[in-house]
Protein backbone atom coordinates (compact mmCIF):
# COMPACT_ATOMS: atom_id res chain seq x y z
CA UNK A 1 0.00 0.00 0.00
CA UNK A 2 1.76 3.25 -0.97
CA UNK A 3 1.82 6.39 1.46
CA UNK A 4 -0.08 9.35 1.37
CA UNK A 5 1.01 12.96 0.61
CA UNK A 6 0.52 13.67 4.58
CA UNK A 7 2.40 10.52 5.40
CA UNK A 8 5.37 11.32 3.19
CA UNK A 9 5.25 14.87 4.71
CA UNK A 10 5.02 14.24 8.20
CA UNK A 11 8.40 11.27 7.74
CA UNK A 12 10.27 13.94 6.05
CA UNK A 13 9.77 16.19 9.08
CA UNK A 14 11.14 13.39 11.21
CA UNK A 15 13.82 12.49 9.19
CA UNK A 16 12.89 9.36 7.58
CA UNK A 17 13.07 8.47 3.60
CA UNK A 18 9.80 6.42 2.90
CA UNK A 19 10.03 7.59 -0.38
CA UNK A 20 13.05 4.98 -1.34
CA UNK A 21 11.63 1.79 -2.90
CA UNK A 22 11.69 -0.99 -0.45
CA UNK A 23 10.48 1.01 2.83
CA UNK A 24 7.35 -0.81 4.12
CA UNK A 25 4.08 0.66 5.83
CA UNK A 26 5.40 -1.42 9.03
CA UNK A 27 8.92 -0.62 8.45
CA UNK A 28 8.25 3.04 9.12
CA UNK A 29 5.89 2.72 11.99
CA UNK A 30 8.64 0.48 13.80
CA UNK A 31 11.18 3.36 12.82
CA UNK A 32 8.73 5.92 14.20
CA UNK A 33 8.00 3.84 17.81
CA UNK A 34 12.21 3.89 18.10
CA UNK A 35 12.32 7.30 17.36
CA UNK A 36 9.44 7.86 19.59
CA UNK A 37 11.32 6.50 22.68
CA UNK A 38 14.32 7.49 21.46
CA UNK A 39 12.62 11.27 22.33
CA UNK A 40 11.27 10.10 25.50
CA UNK A 41 14.37 8.56 27.21
CA UNK A 42 16.29 12.00 25.76
CA UNK A 43 13.65 13.97 27.23
CA UNK A 44 14.91 13.84 30.82
CA UNK A 45 18.44 14.29 29.95
CA UNK A 46 17.75 17.62 27.06
CA UNK A 47 15.60 19.09 30.02
CA UNK A 48 18.51 19.01 32.46
CA UNK A 49 20.52 19.94 29.94
CA UNK A 50 18.81 23.44 29.47
CA UNK A 51 18.72 24.15 33.27
CA UNK A 52 22.07 23.59 33.30
CA UNK A 53 22.69 25.54 30.40
CA UNK A 54 20.22 27.47 28.82
CA UNK A 55 21.82 29.74 26.73
CA UNK A 56 23.01 26.18 24.75
CA UNK A 57 19.19 24.89 24.83
CA UNK A 58 18.08 28.66 23.13
CA UNK A 59 21.12 28.37 20.55
CA UNK A 60 20.25 24.91 19.47
CA UNK A 61 16.25 25.84 19.59
CA UNK A 62 17.35 28.76 17.32
CA UNK A 63 19.44 26.41 14.97
CA UNK A 64 16.64 23.96 14.37
CA UNK A 65 14.16 26.24 13.88
CA UNK A 66 17.01 27.96 11.47
CA UNK A 67 17.15 24.18 9.26
CA UNK A 68 13.23 23.56 9.39
CA UNK A 69 13.14 27.17 7.78
CA UNK A 70 10.82 28.36 10.59
CA UNK A 71 13.16 31.62 10.55
CA UNK A 72 13.20 32.51 7.15
CA UNK A 73 10.40 34.86 7.06
CA UNK A 74 11.85 36.73 9.73
CA UNK A 75 15.69 36.45 8.16
CA UNK A 76 14.50 38.17 4.95
CA UNK A 77 14.26 41.76 5.67
CA UNK A 78 17.37 41.40 7.51
CA UNK A 79 19.22 40.13 4.51
CA UNK A 80 17.70 42.37 2.56
CA UNK A 81 18.61 45.05 4.74
CA UNK A 82 22.49 44.02 4.61
CA UNK A 83 22.50 43.84 0.64
CA UNK A 84 21.22 47.09 0.76
CA UNK A 85 24.08 47.98 2.83
CA UNK A 86 26.79 46.50 1.03
CA UNK A 87 25.62 48.49 -2.41
CA UNK A 88 25.94 51.47 -0.44
CA UNK A 89 29.33 50.94 0.98
CA UNK A 90 30.47 49.77 -2.59
CA UNK A 91 29.58 53.49 -4.05
CA UNK A 92 32.55 55.39 -4.37
CA UNK A 93 32.47 58.68 -2.08
CA UNK A 94 32.09 61.59 -4.63
CA UNK A 95 35.60 63.79 -4.67
CA UNK A 96 35.09 66.99 -3.80
CA UNK A 97 36.77 69.91 -5.73
CA UNK A 98 39.61 71.70 -4.29
CA UNK A 99 38.98 74.92 -2.58
CA UNK A 100 40.00 78.05 -4.74
CA UNK A 101 42.59 80.20 -3.94
CA UNK A 102 41.13 83.64 -2.95
CA UNK A 103 42.94 86.94 -4.69
CA UNK A 104 44.00 87.58 -1.11
CA UNK A 105 46.13 84.54 -0.76
CA UNK A 106 46.97 84.88 -3.65
CA UNK A 107 48.42 88.51 -3.34
CA UNK A 108 50.21 87.54 0.27
CA UNK A 109 51.82 84.23 -1.61
CA UNK A 110 53.03 87.01 -4.23
CA UNK A 111 53.83 89.59 -0.84
CA UNK A 112 55.90 86.78 1.06
CA UNK A 113 57.62 86.30 -2.31
CA UNK A 114 59.15 89.61 -2.98
CA UNK A 115 59.90 90.33 0.38
CA UNK A 116 61.88 87.15 0.14
CA UNK A 117 63.93 88.28 -2.94
CA UNK A 118 64.52 92.07 -1.44
CA UNK A 119 66.84 93.19 1.26
CA UNK A 120 64.10 94.15 3.25
CA UNK A 121 63.72 91.87 6.35
CA UNK A 122 67.66 90.17 6.18
CA UNK A 123 69.81 89.80 3.20
CA UNK A 124 68.50 88.49 -0.31
CA UNK A 125 67.20 85.42 -0.39
CA UNK A 126 66.21 84.90 3.29
CA UNK A 127 63.94 86.22 5.98
CA UNK A 128 65.27 86.86 9.26
CA UNK A 129 61.95 87.59 11.04
CA UNK A 130 59.25 85.93 8.96
CA UNK A 131 56.21 86.89 11.39
CA UNK A 132 57.11 90.25 11.23
CA UNK A 133 57.44 90.12 7.58
CA UNK A 134 54.11 88.06 7.32
CA UNK A 135 52.30 90.92 9.47
CA UNK A 136 53.29 93.57 7.06
CA UNK A 137 52.61 91.62 3.87
CA UNK A 138 49.01 91.13 5.44
CA UNK A 139 48.32 95.22 6.09
CA UNK A 140 49.60 95.88 3.12
CA UNK A 141 47.36 93.27 1.18
CA UNK A 142 44.42 94.35 3.25
CA UNK A 143 44.87 98.04 2.96
CA UNK A 144 44.68 97.26 -0.63
CA UNK A 145 41.71 95.31 -0.89
CA UNK A 146 40.17 98.15 0.90
CA UNK A 147 41.21 100.59 -1.66
CA UNK A 148 43.39 102.89 0.79
CA UNK A 149 46.21 104.30 0.47
CA UNK A 150 50.00 102.73 1.06
CA UNK A 151 53.70 103.80 1.52
CA UNK A 152 55.64 103.63 -1.68
CA UNK A 153 59.16 103.49 -0.09
CA UNK A 154 60.56 100.85 1.98
CA UNK A 155 59.32 97.33 2.44
CA UNK A 156 55.51 98.42 2.37
CA UNK A 157 56.91 99.80 -1.52
CA UNK A 158 58.29 96.31 -2.59
CA UNK A 159 54.99 94.35 -1.10
CA UNK A 160 52.72 97.02 -2.88
CA UNK A 161 54.34 96.92 -6.28
CA UNK A 162 54.45 93.12 -5.97
CA UNK A 163 51.22 92.69 -5.28
CA UNK A 164 48.94 96.15 -6.74
CA UNK A 165 47.89 93.60 -9.71
CA UNK A 166 45.95 91.43 -7.65
CA UNK A 167 43.18 94.26 -6.56
CA UNK A 168 42.80 96.99 -9.37
CA UNK A 169 42.35 100.47 -8.14
CA UNK A 170 38.84 101.10 -6.48
CA UNK A 171 37.68 104.58 -6.86
CA UNK A 172 36.54 107.19 -4.21
CA UNK A 173 32.90 106.81 -4.01
CA UNK A 174 31.39 109.63 -3.56
CA UNK A 175 28.29 111.11 -1.93
CA UNK A 176 25.56 112.40 -4.04
CA UNK A 177 24.04 115.66 -3.32
CA UNK A 178 19.85 114.97 -2.57
CA UNK A 179 17.60 115.25 -5.28
CA UNK A 180 15.47 117.51 -3.03
CA UNK A 181 16.22 121.02 -2.36
CA UNK A 182 15.55 121.88 0.80
CA UNK A 183 15.35 125.39 2.15
CA UNK A 184 14.93 126.74 5.86
CA UNK A 185 15.01 130.41 6.66
CA UNK A 186 16.40 131.14 3.74
CA UNK A 187 19.52 128.28 3.64
CA UNK A 188 19.88 125.31 0.63
CA UNK A 189 20.45 122.21 2.33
Amino acid sequence: MAFSNLEKAMAAVIGLDIARPGTSRAAAKRAVAVLARGAVRAAPVAAQAARVNPYAAAGLTGLAAYELGLLDPLAQPAMQAVEAIDEVVVQAPERRRKKRRTQFNKAVSEGMKAVKKSASYGKKGTINNAKKAFTQVTKVASKLNKGQKVGTKGPTGVIKRAISKFFPKKKPVRRQKSKIDIRVRGKDY
